[in-house]
């Protein structure tokens, strides 16, 4: 075990220091031996910046150490300082209007999931320490989730992993296995260089075995110490062990090769069979011979959901006598106020809600809609103001109807037409905070960071409340100052923070300024750059000296 052990660490070894601060906080002494660290990876640099860095630096560590300030987000403040990166070129944080269809420094960054240097090689199969078995659980995006994690456990603890199970018992129903959704064989030759994978136990391995598989539930997201701590022995006494319920049971926060590894599996080596991929790209160009772009809306409305968030929408007693009904469900669900959850921003936006904010937002009566959705409480009469806000208003059951037929009783096949077209689409909008929504915000992310809408509900829902009190001028700015930060700028949310699945920054590089520069040619685009440089530079002292 000692060895197994020791060796599994090793691929995480060049930054469980960095690992081990983000679970525990900064203390006053890691600051400054940051400090120290950062000032010597900075020799080369002009002598002058690098005098301002640490002095920076060790005025902040100063700082923590008698007031248990925990900075954070130091070297993210060095880097931007120091590095001629292309934060120092844009002015991120300003007050400029946003392009509702493109973020305008997007072109600046690209998704980068490539091995390191020093990655390790797959263990082959006759020397790992087991084969690891994954029952998944949820709907397609949330087992989506498990299968990833899948991976990344079966690297930490060098096992061979068996292709998931995917959930038949959930509330979807869907007896669909892997090989129905995923190219499985395509799965397995992506990921060779990172776990060996197979699609069974081996038939004689499994007779020579004296006892059945060992099962379990981990703790979710646990770290990859308690994999190593409590599933590894058992692995390595039984052969054979199999992990159920398996959706977010592994952490957020890992080390870089495990994150591009996350990445790797999610965006590269899960992809769709043919005939799901076939029909998904048939709807996409269908809408693109109706308009050049369109928005894709995934819209969660299903009565369940209602009932299990305790939102109240306005429909009389038979809204609270219908979704009461439902709630019968779950023994263990705790009783919530209504009004509590839609201030914290727990309530999903209607379908009329969402159209309000598009328009107020800027885009157009005619602009072409996608609808990805189940089965929306209230039917037509829920979904007729979206539809008047945008009469082009489309559905795949619109849109390919008779090639929909034989996908009907699969639920996650369905799901995994909807993923295609709202991942292609110019725009993504959702109304909640689901795990679709999350999966293709964090894909479109890595994907060039296509214009993707979440809304801020919490800033809204007061909006909505009020918005006969005030003229469409009023409530349109203000709607637009409510998404600021919401529009999946690349400056949203800061390297470490948020799930990992939604902000993959590990896998989001910058270009090389000297890229970018090239691309600057003429007077005009230098003095654009010093514009910029200002801005960002005026930005900054700003931010630090709020930070301070």
């Amino acid at each position: 075990m000692g060895v197994a052990k020791s060796w599994r660490f090793s691929l995480m070894a060049a930054n469980l220091g960095l690992l081990q601060q983000q679970q525990n906080g900064y203390n006053g002494k890691k600051v400054l031996l940051r400090s120290v660290s950062i000032m010597a990876s900075q020799q080369r640099k002009q002598f002058s910046w690098t005098l301002v860095c640490g002095f920076m630096l060790f005025g902040l560590g100063l700082i923590s150490l008698f007031t248990g300030h925990v900075a954070s987000d130091l070297e993210w403040y060095s880097q931007r300082l120091v590095k001629n990166t292309i934060y120092s070129k844009l002015p991120f944080g300003g007050r400029e209007p946003i392009d509702i269809w493109k973020s305008k420094y997007s072109k600046y960054f690209y998704g980068c999931s490539r091995r390191g240097p020093r990655y390790a090689p797959a263990v082959k199969q006759r020397f790992s320490n087991g084969y690891l078995l994954i029952a998944t659980s949820g709907g397609l995006n949330q087992q989506r989730t498990g299968i990833t994690d899948a991976v990344v456990v079966a690297r930490i603890l060098n096992a061979t992993l068996v292709v998931p199970e995917l959930d038949h018992h959930s509330f979807w129903k869907d007896d669909s296995d892997f090989v129905n959704i995923f190219d499985v064989d395509w799965f397995i030759s992506y990921l060779a260089k990172d776990v060996p994978i197979v699609k069974r136990v081996p038939d004689k391995f499994m007779r020579s075995m004296e006892k059945p598989p060992y099962t379990m539930r981990v703790p979710r997201k646990s770290a990859p110490d308690y994999y190593l701590d409590q599933v590894l022995p058992i692995l390595l006494r039984r052969s054979v062990v199999q992990l159920t319920k398996f959706d977010y049971r592994l952490a957020s926060n890992l080390d870089e090769d495990l994150q591009k590894l996350r990445c790797r599996v999610n965006y590269h080596a899960l992809r769709f069979t043919k005939p799901i991929q076939e029909l998904g790209q048939k709807i996409v160009t269908r809408m693109r011979k109706m308009a050049k772009r369109f928005i894709a809306i995934h819209l969660r409305f299903e009565p369940d959901m209602l009932a299990f968030s305790w939102c109240y929408y306005g429909g009389g007693e038979k809204e609270r006598y219908e979704l009461g009904e439902i709630r019968k469900r779950w023994a263990t669900l705790p009783e919530l106020s209504p009004e509590e959850e839609r201030k914290r921003g727990k309530c999903p936006l209607t379908p009329h809600e969402v159209g309000l904010m598009l328009r107020a937002l800027g885009f157009a009566n005619d602009t072409y809609i996608y609808v990805a959705s189940g089965e929306i409480y209230g039917g037509e009469e829920t979904l007729r103001p979206l539809r008047e806000l945008f009469p082009n208003f489309y559905t795949k059951e619109m849109l390919a109807n008779e090639e929909l037929k034989s996908f009907l009783p699969f639920s996650s096949r369905l799901a995994a037409i909807d993923y295609i077209v709202c991942d292609e689409s110019d725009v993504f909008v959702t109304n909640n905070n689901g795990n679709m929504a999350k999966i293709l915000a964090g894909r479109r992310r890595y994907m060039g960071h296509k214009r993707t809408i979440r809304p801020n509900a919490k800033k809204l829902s007061a909006l909505f409340m009020a918005r006969d009190k005030m003229d469409w001028d009023t409530f349109s700015r203000k709607v637009k100052s409510c998404q600021r930060g919401s529009m999946g700028e690349p400056d949203e949310m800061k390297p470490g923070r948020g799930e990992f699945h939604e902000y993959p920054d590990l896998c989001i590089c910058e270009k090389p300024v000297k890229d970018i520069e090239r691309r600057h040619d003429g007077e005009h685009s230098k003095q654009v750059a010093i514009e910029s440089t200002s801005k960002i530079s005026k930005y900054n002292k700003r931010r630090s000296w709020k930070r301070v």
